[in-house]
Order: C-alpha cells, then structure tokens, then sequence
C-alpha cells in the first residue's frame, strides 16, 4: 500500500484526471485534482505533495512552466510530466528542469504506478540525508580542517578552488589523514551544498552488495529483493557521491561505474530502463592509482575518469606543528565537564611520534584520554608506551637528552608557528596568559622574524 504517498495530478483534460484518479487511488496513493498550471501551482504551494503527474500542455501554461516554477521556489515535490505528443527535445528539457521521468499517453498503469513509487522513495530518502545533515551540521557545526602549517593551508586553498567546479576529484592520502573530511569540506563550499553528501566505502561490501548499494535494486530482482531500493547515485543528484577507497573496487565494479560516469545514467539491478542522474563524484584512495593501473588492477580509463583533479592530504607526519592546535581540536570536541592540558614533556612525545594511524589515531587516543584519564593534566608518564618506544627510535639521542626547560622553549616554539604567531590562539593552546607567553618570548629570544 502506498498510503503515505500524495499524488497531485495536473491535467485540464477531465477524463484523464478522472481516470488517474480511479488507478491511483485503487493502487493506494493519495490523490489531489488541478485543471491549470495557476491551480497546479497554488495546490503545490499550499500543500505537501510527494509527487506530481503534470501534463505538458496546460490552458494556461506548460508542464515545463510548472517545472520552473518548482525549481525556482525550491519545491520538494517529484515531477512526472505526461504528454500525449512526446518528442525527445521536450524530453530533454523536462529532465534538465529536474523532472524524475516523462511519460507519453496513453500510459501502462502498473509502470506509472511503479514510476511514482520510486519518485516518492527518493523524495524520502533526499529528506531523510537533508535531515540527517542539518543534525550533524547543528552538532558539529560546519567541517573544519584543523592547523596553521604550510601543508594545511595549501590544503585548504585547493579545496577551496576545486569547489567552484563540478569536475571529479580523486583525494589522495594515507589511512586516516581525513580524506572524507577534505571530501564534506568540497561539497558544502559547492553550488551543491544544499543537495545530498552520499558516501560509501567501496571496500567495505562484496560486488553484489556494492552494486546494489550504488545503483538500486529492483523488487524481485534477486532473492531477498522484497521491495525496490533507491541506490546512492539516484539518491545523490543534484549533490555529492563520495566513493571512499576507490582502489579496492573490483575489475567488474569499475566497468559498471565507468559506463554510469561516462553516460549519466544510472540503471537498477534488475530493471532495463535507465535514468539520468546528475551527482559530482568525489573518489578517495590510499593506494598509488596510477600503479594499480600499470600494474592491471585499476582501468586506466576509470582512472583517467575519476582523476581530473587530485588533492593529496599531507600526512600528520608532515604537519607536525599542527598537532597543538588538533589535540585541543579534539579535547574541545569531547563531552563537556573536563578539561585536559598536557604537559610540556607529554606534548613533545605527541609531537616526536610518527602517528602511522594519522589524525584518525590521535584524535582516538585524546578521546581515550578524556574519558580515562584522572586529574586535570596529562604527563608524560600517562601517554600510552608504544608512543615512547616508536618516539625513541625515531628521535636522535643526543637530540632527546635535553633539559626541562630546552623541552618547554621547543614546545613554545612550535606552537608558535602552528598558530602563525597568533599569540592569543597560542596563550590557549598553552593554557597560559598573554603576559606569560611575552615573557617566555622575551627569555628564550624567539621572534617571529627569527
């Protein structure tokens, strides 16, 4: 049953509106009457509608009329244009409006029945992502990449460039550098940012999963299949589809994708019509593509394809000086009620660790630590040891056997130039005042022309 599911029908032909009526209402939908665009669009205004069956040629104006009247007052209605002349040129256009389908009459009931279904499950799912977005937005606030070095600040000036354009982008970078960070910062700063962010990881689901997660699926498609599933692509258009480690997609899931990112149409598993999507498409590896490729593993095509643009992600490794400024990122993030600083000797072991797990592992250990920890400060002694003996290894010995106070004038140093020289920013960091950190400045001779 669809009894969820409002159908306005636009038509000023009375029998036509008289037998949608009948076929829609029997098939359990919920149907609405407008005999002219003006009330077509009056109902819409007033109304919540899930989908709407338009026809072309109205008295007062066109199907095409009310298409840009909807797209225009940001309409969360599905359009279904019917028409008794179908011609491709209208076609086109209708979709390009932002039509889910265009039907010609006379029509086959079980398939436009099917057709609204679909409509109204991806009006639900887009509203489900939009509501899910507005939570995470109102939660976390809007995504920030986090540091002050070189590398972070090129990183965001790339991003910055690369959201003006609907090109692919492949991010680049180790496990854990926050390539989907990079990927949901691209997005909301795109003409996309109000459309769906979709992401999946193509490692995480065998290709019969992966397939139908991407594409959809068709009831009675395969066994288990006991009603129709919108696919992430159809539930990106006219947003984002992120597709997480790319490299691990199968040679069989790459000719599927391919074929979808060359023509802009998507088919569900099991149907035969396809349709056209519009979704940006952002890919993230941690593997080198172009020797997957050389190697067999990765079409040289596909990689080609997804590759217009590259964002390399520096690695926590490279942005040391950033990591001041990301434990109290993360310290900030936790539950409210406790405050942790770390030591001077505690940040410097955080600083000399080569982080192989990347931000991902330290925010995890500062989230431990708030949770864990006793006491207001964390020293040294409290950092887990597998952070001492990889620190150990890779720090020279003369470089480690150094006083308290040659420690405490590196750390300030570092903060420092992670912050820019913000000595208000650095003072927090520090958790010391203004005057303090003068003071520090002046007795060790640090400048920010030195």
């Amino acid at each position: 049953m669809h009894d969820r599911i409002r159908v306005l029908v636009v038509d000023d032909d009375a029998e036509v509106r008289a037998l949608l009526s009948r076929v829609l209402t029997k098939a359990g939908f919920a149907v609405g009457e407008a005999v002219s665009g003006a009330e077509g669009m009056a109902l819409l205004g007033r109304h919540e509608y899930d989908v709407a069956l338009v026809d072309v040629k109205l008295p007062d104006a066109s199907g095409l009329d009310i298409l840009r009247w909807a797209r225009e007052a940001e309409s969360d209605t599905e359009f279904i244009v019917l028409t008794g002349n179908a011609d491709v040129e209208t076609a086109v256009e209708a979709m390009r409006l932002g039509a889910y389908d265009f039907l010609g009459k006379p029509w086959r009931n079980a398939e436009l029945v099917e057709v609204i279904g679909k409509a109204a499950e991806k009006k639900t799912l887009r509203r489900e992502n939009s509501a899910l977005r507005e939570v995470m937005t109102r939660r976390d606030g809007l995504p920030q990449i986090v540091g002050a070095t070189p590398e972070v600040q090129e990183l965001a000036s790339i991003t910055g460039r690369v959201a003006q354009s609907d090109s692919p982008v492949l991010i680049l970078g180790e496990s854990g550098t926050g390539k989907e960070l990079v990927a949901r910062t691209i997005h909301l700063k795109s003409r996309r940012a109000s459309r769906p962010f979709v992401s999946i990881n193509c490692g995480a689901f065998p290709d019969t999963l992966l397939e139908t997660e991407l594409f959809g699926h068709k009831r009675g498609a395969f066994s288990g299949a006991v009603a129709s599933r919108v696919g992430l692509f159809e539930a990106a258009d006219g947003g984002t589809l992120f597709l997480d480690e790319i490299g691990e997609m199968s040679p069989a899931m790459q000719v599927r994708l391919l074929r979808v990112l060359d023509s802009g149409e998507v088919r569900r598993v099991g149907e035969e019509r396809a349709f056209h999507v519009d979704a940006r498409i952002l890919a993230a590896t941690n593997k080198d593509l172009s020797r997957e490729a050389a190697e067999g593993r990765f079409r040289w095509d596909l990689f080609y394809r997804v590759s217009t643009i590259s964002v390399p992600v520096p690695s926590l490794r490279q942005r040391r000086a950033d990591i001041p400024l990301l434990v109290q990122h993360f310290a900030g993030a936790a539950p409210r009620g406790k405050a942790l600083k770390f030591s001077a000797e505690a940040m410097e072991r955080l600083m000399s660790y080569p982080w192989p797990g990347n931000i991902r592992e330290l925010r995890n250990l500062v989230e431990r630590l708030m949770i864990l920890h006793e006491g207001d400060e964390v020293r040294s002694s409290d950092l887990p040891t597998e952070l001492g003996v990889t620190a150990r290894a890779t720090v020279e010995p003369e470089a480690a056997l150094v006083s308290l106070q040659e420690v405490e004038r590196r750390h300030v140093e570092r903060v420092l130039q992670a912050t820019g020289w913000n000595k208000a920013q650095a003072a927090r960091v520090l958790d010391v005042d203004i005057k303090t950190l003068n003071k520090k400045t002046r007795d060790y001779g640090m400048s920010r022309s030195a």
